[in-house]
C-alpha cells in the first residue's frame, strides 16, 4: 500500500488548515504592525508548532514567508528554525540555516550538537561540541546520550566523568543518561558511585534518576536493590513501574513481575508500551494462559491492541501457551507486521512440535521483503530438525551462509542440532569443526547428535575435548553423557562422571539426578538409583518417572508400582510418561484390575488423546487377556501413531487371532502409517500362528524391498517358526545358517522347539548344542532335546542328558503362573502347597481332569514323566 502524504491523512488536516491561517496572520501582521516583538512571536511560535507536530511542509512555507516578508529574525527565531528542521529530520536545511546565522548563543550549538547525535553522526557532533565558546548541561548531556544511542558506551561514560572532573555540575538527565549507559554495560560498581553521587547532590528524589537507579540495578542482577528504591519513590510514574516490572522479568522473577503489575493497577497508573510487553513476556514464560488473556483484553480497552510492539508481545504469549489459533488472530489484526511478529509465529509453532507450519511462515515472511535475522533462522531450523526435512535444513544452511549469519554461534548451535536430529552426524560434525567460536551449547549439541546416532565412543571423547578446552559441563551436557553410559559395559564412565557431578555441584540438581537415577536402573544398579532418588530434595515428576521406569525395565514391576504408590501419597500430579510406564508393568504382571484404574484417571486428567498413552493400554489389555476392551480402545483413539498400530497387530498376534492381525496391518497401510521393525514383528508372528508361510515370506520380503528395513534377528525367528510349523526344518536351519549376523540361543531355542514338534532329532541335536554353546548352564535345552528324544524312543540318550544335569547340578526352572482377583494377586509354583485354599484347588483341578478324560482328552504321558524326572 501506497505510503499517505501528510495532506493525505486526515487526522492532520485541521493542524495544516490552522497553519496556514497563522501562516495568513502572519503575513498580515508583518504589512500591517511595525511592532518587532508581534512578528517574532508569531514566527517562533508557528516553527515550534510545527516541530511538535513534525509538519515539515507547513514549515517550509512559513520560513519561505519569513524570507520573502524582509523579516529579519532573531536569534530565538533562528532557533526555533533550526529545532524544527532537526526534528522534522531534515538536518541539512537545518545545517544551512545554522551555517547563515550571524550570531549563534549556546541554544544554536546545541540545536546541532544535539542533531547529529540523535542520528547517530557523533564525529561532526563532536566536532561541534569542542568548536562551541560555552557550554551548559544541555551541550554535555547531548553527548553523553548520543554516544549512549550509537552504542558507544564507554565514551559515554568518559563524557560523565570528564563533566565531574571540570566541574561543570550534573543535572537530573545527566544522571538518568550515565546510570542507562551502567545498566546497558552491566557496571554495577560505577553504577553505585552513580547513585551515591546523584545522592549527595539531593537528585535521587527525581522520579526521573529513580526510575535510571530501578533498571540499572535490575539489569545488573541486583533486583532486591532495584525493588528497594522503586518503594522509596514518593511519587511513581509509569517510567517507574515500567522499569521495575521489566527488571523482575529479565531476572526471571515473572510472578513477581506480575505481581507488581497488579499493584501497578490498583494504584490507578496508567499502562505504557512497555509494561504491555514485559508483562505478556511473564504470562508467556509462566505459559499463563488465562492471565495472559487477561492483559490482553486491557490492552484493548486501552487501545494498545494496535500497537506494533504490544500486538507482537501478545502474540509471542498466545504461541508461547500452545493457542496457535489465537496467535494467527493477532497477527491477522496487526496493522503493520514486523520481523519480530514473523519470528513469533515461527518460533511458536516450531515450539508446538508444528514444524511444517513454521517452515510455511518462514516462507511468508521471505516474501514479505522484510528479511530475516538470527531468530529467524533459529527457529525454522528447529521446524527442519523436528520434522526431520535435512533437505530443506540444507537449504536454509546455503541461505545462512549467503547472509553471513552463519557466524553467529546462536544460528551454527541450531544448525548443528538440526542435522544431528537428522541423522546426518557428518555435516554435523563439518559444521562443529567450522566453528570458530563454540560455547557450551556447541558442546551440548554435537554432543547429544552423537548421543542420538548411538555414537557412544565419539560422545564419550567429545565430553572430554569439551573439558579440556576450559568449558564446563552443565545439566543438559551430563544429560546427554549420562545416556550414553546407560548400559552395564560403560557404568564405570558412569560412575566417574557422577563424581565429577558430585564436585562441580550438580548432584542435587533434579535433571541430573533424574538422569543419573536412569543410569543406574539401566545398567541393573537399582539400589544405587534409590539412593540417589532419596538425596534430591525438590522431587518432581521426571525424578519419580526415572525410578518407577528403572523398575519397569529390570522386570520389578511390583516395585514400579509401589513407587507409583508413594509419588500419589506425596501429592504429585502423574504425567502421561507416568501412566504409560505404570500401564506397562500392569501388562507385564496382567494386573487388569490396577490397569482399569489408571485407565480411568487418564480420562479424568483428559489424557485418553495422549497416542502414548493410547497405545500403552490396548498393550494393557490384550497382555491382560481382554481382547474386547483392547479393541475398544484402539477403535476409540484420536491420534493412532505406529506404535498404536503395533500394539493391536501384537495383540491379535499374541491371541492366535492371524487374519484379524493381518487385517488390522493392511488397514494401518492404507491409513499411509509406514510400519517399522517391530510392525513386522507381530505380522510374521501372526503368520506363524496361521501357518502361513508363503504369506510370511513376502512380508519378510516387503519389509527389505518396499519399505527399506533390514531384518533383525526377532524376524528371523519368526521365519524360522514359519518354516518350521509348515515343516520346513531344513530350510529353517540353512536360513539360520545365511543370516548377515551370529545367532543367539532364542532363536536356536525357537528352532529347537520346531524339531520337537516336527519330530526331527538331528536338526534338533545342532540346535541345542549351539544353545549350550552360548549358555552352557540352560536347563531348557536339555529338557526340550531330552523330550524330543523320549518321542523318538531314544530312551538311553534320555538316560545320558539326565546323567549330564545331575553332573552339572542343573533343574528345570519351575513353572509360575498367578492371577488377579478382588484386589489380590495369587501366585502358584509347580508342586507348590503354601496357597491357603490349595486343597479346593486341587479338588477343582481333578475334576476338571475328569471332564477332560470324558472328553477323551489324551495327555502326553511319555514327556510329563520325562520331565517329571527332570
Amino acid at each position: 500500500m501506497a505510503k499517505k502524504s501528510i495532506f493525505q491523512h486526515p487526522s492532520k488536516i485541521c493542524i495544516l488548515q490552522s497553519l496556514r491561517s497563522r501562516l495568513f496572520s502572519a503575513a498580515t501582521n508583518i504589512e500591517q504592525s511595525k511592532h518587532f516583538s508581534i512578528k517574532t512571536k508569531t514566527f517562533s511560535h508557528i516553527y515550534q508548532e510545527c516541530k511538535y507536530q513534525g509538519a515539515l511542509n507547513p514549515g517550509k512555507q512559513a520560513h519561505a514567508r519569513m524570507i520573502t516578508s524582509g523579516f529579519m529574525p532573531t536569534v530565538f527565531v533562528t532557533n526555533c528554525l533550526i529545532q524544527m528542521y532537526t526534528k522534522c529530520s531534515n538536518l541539512s536545511y537545518g545545517c544551512k540555516v545554522f551555517d547563515r546565522m550571524p550570531h549563534r548563543d549556546v541554544i544554536s550549538w546545541n540545536a546541532m550538537v544535539f542533531a547529529y547525535a540523535s542520528c547517530g553522526k557523533m564525529e561532526v557532533a563532536e566536532k561541534l561540541f569542542d568548536e562551541m565558546g560555552e557550554r551548559d548541561l544541555v551541550s554535555w548531556n547531548s553527548m553523553i546520550s548520543g554516544y549512549l544511542q550509537s552504542g558507544d558506551c564507554r565514551k559515554s561514560i568518559q563524557v560523565f566523568e570528564r563533566m565531574g572532573r571540570l566541574g561543570t555540575g550534573f543535572d537530573g538527565v545527566s544522571f538518568a543518561v550515565c546510570l542507562k549507559t551502567c545498566a546497558v554495560l552491566q557496571e554495577y560498581e560505577f553504577g553505585i558511585q552513580v547513585h551515591g553521587l546523584a545522592f549527595r547532590m539531593g537528585f535521587v528524589p527525581d522520579v526521573m534518576v529513580a526510575s535510571a537507579l530501578v533498571d540499572m540495578y535490575a539489569k545488573c542482577n541486583h533486583l532486591d536493590d532495584s525493588v528497594n528504591i522503586f518503594r522509596e519513590i514518593s511519587e511513581k510514574n509509569a517510567v517507574s513501574w515500567s522499569a521495575l516490572i521489566a527488571g523482575c522479568v529479565q531476572n526471571n522473577q515473572f510472578l513477581t513481575s506480575l505481581e507488581i503489575f497488579k499493584e501497578n493497577q490498583s494504584a490507578g497508573v496508567e499502562v505504557n508500551q512497555s509494561i504491555y510487553a514485559s508483562v505478556f513476556r511473564s504470562s508467556a514464560s509462566l505459559t499463563d494462559l488465562r492471565f495472559g488473556t487477561q492483559v490482553h483484553a486491557h490492552a484493548l480497552k486501552t487501545n494498545f491492541a494496535s500497537d506494533v510492539i504490544v500486538g507482537t508481545a501478545s502474540l509471542d504469549m498466545y504461541a508461547k501457551c500452545n493457542s496457535m489459533t489465537d496467535a494467527c488472530k493477532i497477527f491477522t489484526s496487526l496493522p503493520d507486521h514486523s520481523l519480530q511478529s514473523y519470528n513469533a509465529m515461527i518460533i511458536g509453532y516450531a515450539r508446538n512440535n508444528k514444524g511444517y507450519d513454521a517452515l510455511h511462515w518462514f516462507l511468508l515472511l521471505l516474501k514479505s521483503k522484510l528479511g530475516f535475522n538470527e531468530i529467524s533462522l533459529s527457529g525454522v531450523f528447529s521446524a527442519c530438525a523436528i520434522t526431520k526435512r535435512c533437505f530443506e535444513g540444507m537449504q536454509i544452511h546455503g541461505l545462512a551462509i549467503k547472509s553471513m549469519l552463519v557466524s553467529n554461534i546462536s544460528v551454527a548451535n541450531a544448525i548443528l542440532d538440526m542435522y544431528g536430529k537428522c541423522g546426518s552426524l557428518s555435516e554435523s560434525c563439518l559444521v562443529f569443526e567450522e566453528m570458530k567460536i563454540r560455547d557450551a551449547v556447541s558442546y551440548n549439541a554435537i554432543i547429544t547428535a552423537h548421543e542420538q546416532n548411538k555414537s557412544e565412543e565419539t560422545t564419550l571423547s567429545l565430553f572430554v575435548s569439551m573439558l579440556h578446552s576450559g568449558m564446563e559441563p552443565d545439566e543438559f551436557t551430563y544429560g546427554s553423557v549420562l545416556k550414553v553410559c546407560a548400559n552395564q559395559p560403560l557404568l564405570n564412565y558412569g560412575v566417574e562422571i557422577h563424581s565429577r557431578i558430585i564436585k562441580c555441584g550438580l548432584g542435587m540438581n533434579i535433571f541430573v539426578g533424574s538422569s543419573l537415577i536412569d543410569m543406574y536402573c539401566k545398567c541393573g544398579v537399582i539400589e544405587e538409583a534409590e539412593k540417589i532418588r532419596d538425596r534430591i530434595c525438590d522431587q518432581n515428576v521426571v525424578s519419580w518417572n526415572s525410578i518407577i521406569s528403572g523398575f519397569s525395565s529390570q522386570k520389578q514391576s511390583e516395585d514400579a508400582q509401589r513407587y507409583f504408590s508413594r509419588m500419589l501419597e506425596m501429592g504429585l500430579r502423574p504425567d502421561n510418561f507416568t501412566y504409560a510406564t505404570v500401564l506397562d508393568t500392569c501388562a507385564n504382571l496382567a494386573t487388569v484390575g490396577l490397569g482399569k484404574q489408571i485407565h480411568a484417571q487418564v480420562i479424568k486428567q483428559e489424557l485418553q488423546s495422549d497416542a502414548y498413552i493410547c497405545s500403552t493400554l490396548v498393550d494393557m489389555y490384550s497382555k491382560c487377556g481382554n481382547m474386547n476392551d483392547s479393541i475398544l480402545t484402539f477403535q476409540k483413539s484420536p491420534n493412532r501413531d505406529f506404535v498404536t498400530w503395533n500394539a493391536m497387530i501384537c495383540g491379535f498376534a499374541h491371541h492366535g487371532q492371524g487374519p484379524e492381525a493381518l487385517r488390522i496391518f493392511e488397514n494401518m497401510l492404507h491409513e499411509h502409517v509406514k510400519p517399522n521393525h517391530a510392525t513386522f514383528v507381530s505380522v510374521l508372528r501372526a503368520c506363524a500362528h496361521m501357518g502361513l508361510a508363503e504369506k510370511g515370506l513376502q512380508y519378510f520380503d516387503a519389509m527389505q524391498f518396499d519399505y527399506s528395513l533390514n531384518p533383525q534377528m526377532e524376524h528371523y525367528s519368526c521365519m524360522v517358526d514359519i518354516l518350521g510349523r509348515s515343516g520346513k526344518v531344513n530350510e529353517a536351519m540353512k536360513l539360520i545358517q545365511e543370516m548377515p549376523f551370529e545367532a543367539d540361543a532364542i532363536i536356536w531355542r525357537t528352532l529347537l522347539s520346531i524339531c520337537k514338534t516336527q519330530g526331527n532329532v538331528d536338526v534338533a541335536e545342532k540346535a541345542a548344542m549351539s544353545i549350550l554353546k552360548i549358555e552352557p548352564d540352560d536347563s531348557s535345552a536339555y529338557v526340550l532335546l531330552s523330550n524330543i528324544y523320549a518321542d523318538a524312543g531314544m530312551w538311553d540318550k534320555v538316560s545320558e542328558l539326565r546323567k549330564l544335569m545331575r553332573r552339572k547340578r542343573l533343574r528345570k526352572e519351575p513353572g509360575c503362573s498367578w492371577i488377579e482377583i478382588k484386589d489380590s494377586v495369587h501366585t502358584f509354583l509347580v508342586d507348590d502347597k503354601a496357597h491357603p485354599k490349595c486343597e479346593e484347588i486341587f479338588e477343582k483341578l481333578d475334576l476338571l481332569i475328569c471332564e477332560m478324560k470324558g472328553d477323551v482328552y489324551v495327555p502326553d504321558v511319555d514327556t510329563l514323566l520325562c520331565e517329571g524326572a527332570l
